[in-house]
């Protein structure tokens, strides 16, 4: 009875150790699985932490900006409402003149000026500002006489201004519109010629051969005219006058026929001197020469041509192609029909005193062409 009491403790025994050793072996297991999967979580936080720090820029934190504040503005005025009726405002005038014989002498003053005549003009006005010292139509136009003739004589510059001082003396009451006109005169300067030499000039001439045209011979010059900054003239205050040469078979320089054509072309279309410059294009056309003219003159070309710019009929400059074109003298000949001394032949030159070559031949004078038979002198 107590072997068996005994065998069963020792079985019982037995199985509470392969009990406590299996549970001791799962504990272990659960162990080992927590610790395995801790490790991965681990490891994984700190592969995301590692990206996020190479691809998220943080931007630093601005501080909030205060509002605006807000600004109540008065409502604005209603425009007052304009009279359709009222009549429109009357422009100051120049006073008329009460005596008639002086607006008949500043009448024909003014007509005298404008027709360059000023010798007739002052005169007129004199004797006007004589019978009405104070008349400003009479004053007035006496300094524009003299500012005009400043243009020759600048000491008459202080004449004009004396003249405009005086209308200006009058008042907007006494002389109207000429109170202005005086006193923009007085405050602006009166208008001197300006010396242009050097602020405007011609530039270099261009020459193209239209080969195109089968119908003769065309030419295109295109022609640069420069001005300095502000001294930039008015289209009436200047111009170019071109001047065309042809070539025969002989050999001879001729100026451009009566069935040639020239065609003038400001390339810019308005004067503006955009860019300080103005190119100016000539079109010059010799025509086919055809039956009795081919026979009798032959075929003429192109040979040259001289290029004159003036301003106000003063001559500015000048150039010429080829040079020899260039004698001024020549060229004035020329547009005033008188024979051009460049294409006289020496037969043709007139004959003149070498000691006197700018008198003229007496009348009486007896042009001796060969000795005369004189008898000889006596001694005694």
């Amino acid at each position: 009875m107590a072997e068996a009491v005994h065998a069963r403790s020792g079985l019982l025994f037995q199985l509470s150790c392969w009990v406590l050793g299996m549970v001791a072996f799962i504990q272990l297991l659960i162990g080992g699985v927590a610790l395995a999967l801790r490790v991965e979580s681990a490891r994984e936080v700190r592969v995301e932490e590692k990206i996020v720090t190479k691809l998220v820029n943080i931007a630093p934190q601005v501080p909030a900006q205060p509002a605006k504040p807000i600004v109540a503005l008065p409502p604005a005025p209603e425009p007052i409402p304009y009279d359709q009726n009222l009549p429109a405002p009357r422009p100051f005038q120049a006073p008329p003149i009460a005596d008639p014989v002086v607006e008949r002498l500043v009448n024909e003053a003014r007509e005298a000026r404008v027709a360059e005549d000023m010798g007739s003009a002052i005169p007129k006005l004199e004797e006007a500002i004589a019978r009405s010292p104070e008349e400003p139509n009479a004053l007035y136009e006496l300094g524009l006489v003299y500012e005009t003739m400043a243009g020759f004589d600048t000491s008459l510059a202080a004449k004009a201004a004396d003249a405009f001082a005086k209308v200006r003396s009058l008042g907007a009451t006494g002389a109207g519109a000429l109170y202005q006109l005086a006193s923009k005169k007085l405050t602006e300067g009166i208008a001197l010629p300006k010396d242009m030499r050097g602020k405007l000039s011609l530039g270099r001439v261009i020459i193209f051969p239209d080969n195109t045209y089968h119908h003769g011979e065309r030419v295109i010059l295109t022609i640069p005219v420069s001005a300095a900054p502000g001294s930039e003239p008015s289209a009436n205050d200047f111009f170019v006058q071109v001047n065309l040469y042809d070539q025969d078979p002989q050999g001879n320089i001729l100026p451009m026929s009566t069935g040639s054509q020239t065609e003038f072309d400001w390339v810019s279309g308005a004067i503006d001197w955009v860019g300080g410059q103005e190119m100016l294009r000539v079109t010059y056309t010799i025509p086919e020469a055809t039956g009795s003219d081919l026979q009798l003159f032959g075929r003429r070309k192109y040979y040259g041509q001289t290029v004159e710019l003036f301003y106000r009929n003063e001559l500015i400059d000048a150039q010429a192609n080829p040079r020899h074109l260039a004698s001024e003298a020549n060229v004035r000949q020329q547009t005033s029909g008188n024979p051009d001394p460049l294409f006289l032949n020496e037969g043709d030159m007139p004959a003149f005193d070498p000691n006197m070559p700018l008198l003229p031949t007496l009348e009486n004078e007896i042009p001796v062409e060969e000795p005369l038979d004189l008898p000889p002198l006596d001694d005694h």
